[in-house]
């Protein structure tokens, strides 16, 4: 039977199987996970166990079939709720490399790049630079020149991006370059401090009280073409009204730079759609969230009687995180009395950092033994010399022994993109499961790959020893 959740029960785990309704930000377990015969868990037709002895741990589980699911979940809901053109974009940042750019791209996405790199990962993975959109709020002159020479949409950030851009277009063959400006429509959301991006008081974007002097300045750079508006609320977020907020604050926005003989014919919604990490959470469906911002653009719009804008989201979270899990080998055990038992395994926050700096709550499983009772109350520790090095802390697990596979559940976004080389640490491996097959599409950093890009001066090569 395939699952998608898992409830905690004294006995052991509770399987909640998955439906062809299963909205993939909802669910606990990607959408192709069973337990097999041998009370292992299986995910994309591949056992977990099996695959830490081929891969080594830890090791990220990419699921082809969930990250489609996705894909396709969003572009089908805006072409159903939408009456205008409509565009996804993946926000790379929740993770970038060539494997996960090239199966998005075949599912029809454009992509948002926040960087020099990731645009040109992005790019060697074939994607189309038409439909890549470039954010950041420090571009660097080159990148800069870099976006304009690719032809990408360039979303304009602030002041000195824009002059410089200017400055840059002027200089372009290219008869216009095509941007987009991010404003901050001083909208928050109930998510963490740092994820928040809508609120006036954020290093994004324009402040709206600089409208009307941005578009005037745009009005006298025939060499920049400004197609569009773009604003973000933030990220991990569950309410849908911000977003119908937001909607109207874009158009009202857009009837604005009418009057400085600008056409706005694309508005960003960003994304921000939250997924489900542990049973508390509740997050709408990706269909219900397409719903909400697409009736609410036509709301507006028809309100100032304006035609409809090619409409654009920029999920990332939402469409990767559920897809992917990280397995772990249990390692020691320290029994404090009367306080907390720890159980160590062979990551941490080099490989998910997002506990230690946003306090976020993860699932786990004991994947080699999926049905064992669930008799122990844990705290799961990393191995970095860091004492709030703590991936989830107080887990109802199987009594656990050395050896044994633990599994994190929903760790696609921002974990493998945040990873770091911690304690001289090497970044994991990546396999992408399919149908019972699974391909490496990351490389575990090696000893080697540690030094790649260390210097040793030939004064510090050519010194003896003594410390005189």
């Amino acid at each position: 039977m395939l699952i998608t959740d898992i409830s905690q029960e004294n006995s052991g785990y509770r399987y909640l199987p998955t439906t062809t309704l299963s909205s993939p930000n909802q669910v606990l377990l990607p959408l192709t996970a069973k337990v097999n015969s041998s009370d292992c868990l299986e995910i994309g037709g591949c056992d977990l166990s099996k695959l830490v002895e081929q891969f080594g741990s830890p090791l990220y589980v990419l699921d082809e079939e969930t990250l489609r699911t996705a894909c396709r979940q969003y572009r089908e809901s805006f072409k159903k709720y939408y009456s205008g053109q409509s565009q996804v974009i993946y926000a790379s940042k929740a993770w970038s490399c060539l494997a996960v750019c090239r199966v998005i791209d075949s599912e029809g996405l454009g992509f948002d790049v926040v960087s020099g790199g990731e645009l040109y990962t992005t790019l060697q993975a074939g994607v189309d630079s038409g439909r890549i959109y470039f954010h950041g709020n420090n571009k660097s002159a080159e990148e800069l020149e870099y976006a304009v020479d690719c032809d990408c949409t360039i979303i304009v950030d602030n002041w000195l991006e824009l002059k410089t851009l200017s400055a840059i277009a002027a200089q372009s063959e290219a008869k216009s370059v095509r941007i987009m400006l991010r404003l901050t429509p001083g909208i928050e959301c109930h998510t963490h401090e740092y994820i928040r991006t809508g609120h006036l008081d954020s290093k994004f974007g324009f402040d709206p009280n600089e409208l009307e002097e941005v578009f005037n300045y745009l009005t006298q750079r025939s060499h920049l073409n400004c197609i569009g508006l773009h604003a973000h609320i933030g990220s991990q977020i569950f309410e849908r009204q911000p977003h119908q907020d937001l909607a109207i604050v874009l158009v009202e926005w857009m009837r604005k730079a009418q009057e400085y003989n600008l056409t706005i014919t694309e508005l960003n919604v960003g994304g921000g759609l939250g997924i489900r990490y542990t049973e508390a959470d509740d997050p709408p469906t990706i269909e219900e969230w397409v719903k909400a911002v697409a009736k609410a653009i036509e709301s507006a719009c028809n309100q100032y009687q304006l035609p409809l804008p090619k409409l654009i989201a920029e999920p990332g979270r939402s469409l990767i995180g559920s897809a992917c899990v990280t397995a772990y080998m249990v390692g020691s055990r320290k029994e404090v009395p009367e306080v907390r038992t720890y159980i160590s395994v062979d990551g941490g926050m080099s490989d998910n950092p997002r506990p230690i700096t946003y306090q976020s709550l993860y699932r786990a499983v004991v994947a080699n033994r999926m049905s064992a009772p669930l008799t122990e109350k844990v705290t799961v520790a990393g191995k970095h010399c860091e004492s709030g090095d703590v991936i989830i802390k107080d887990a109802l697990l199987p009594s656990t022994e050395p050896g044994d596979v633990l599994v994190v559940l929903s760790t696609g976004a921002y974990n493998y993109s945040m990873a770091s080389n911690y304690n001289r640490i090497g970044r994991p491996a990546a396999v992408l499961v399919h149908q019972g097959e699974a391909n490496l599409i990351l490389q575990r950093e090696g000893y080697q790959d540690l030094l790649r890009q260390d210097c040793l001066p030939e004064r510090l090569i050519n010194s003896d020893d003594s410390h005189s």
